[in-house]
């Protein structure tokens, strides 16, 4: 996908679990976003998008708000479960390093499907 479509409201939104970067905890990591947020806004907003033909949920906290799931590794191997309208991913973060090591299915089998999905909902 290119910048001018990436950047195009009409063809691609992307709607965090809050609209407010939440903080560090003691150990500098990020904080979760606040649940009130989601609780607030979530719903109707993507009810003002209408339909839309294909949602990646990027972490935890988006995968168990739409999903109802806990585990990131658990819910992101059954990706196949909620494809091809719905692909759950694991966060892009350095930490996850050692995580795409670990699972090499998630580059070599979902990645695949996910641009294929991702030129689909494009056209």
């Amino acid at each position: 996908m290119d910048a001018d479509r990436f950047y195009d409201r009409d063809q691609v939104a992307i709607l965090p679990m809050a609209f407010c970067f939440p903080g560090y905890d003691a150990k500098g990591s990020d904080l979760p976003p606040p649940s009130i947020c989601a609780r607030t806004w979530r719903a109707s907003v993507l009810k003002a998008l209408g339909a839309v033909r294909l949602t990646v949920l990027v972490g935890r906290y988006a995968q168990k708000w739409h999903l109802g799931t806990a585990s990131v590794t658990d819910t992101v191997r059954a990706w196949r479960d909620h494809a091809p309208g719905v692909f759950p991913l694991p966060h892009p973060s350095w930490r996850n390093t050692a995580w795409l090591r670990k699972n090499p299915w998630f580059e070599a089998d979902l990645l695949p499907e996910l641009r294929e999905a991702v030129k689909e909902a494009l056209r």
